[in-house]
């Protein structure tokens, strides 16, 4: 492996962050990456534990077939 592939050469790139939109360097030194801090990476974490993100649910609702009075 030549000195211009090592993983040492590759220089950090900055990303937006996802929870406030600043800047945040996305780079094994920072431990929070994508998030630019903790505060950032635990509200993110705080909001899908309350189910503040969801995934849409395609399932049809449930549909009664035939008499009613056998329900």
């Amino acid at each position: 492996m030549s000195d211009a592939t090592a993983p040492e050469s590759f220089k950090p790139r900055s990303v937006r962050c996802p929870a406030c939109a600043g800047q945040s360097l996305y780079s094994s030194a920072n431990p929070y990456r994508p998030f630019c801090s903790a505060r950032c990476k635990g509200v993110d974490l705080g909001a899908w534990a309350s189910e503040e993100f969801k995934l849409p649910d395609n399932t049809p609702p449930d549909e009664t077939f035939g008499d009613p009075r056998w329900q």
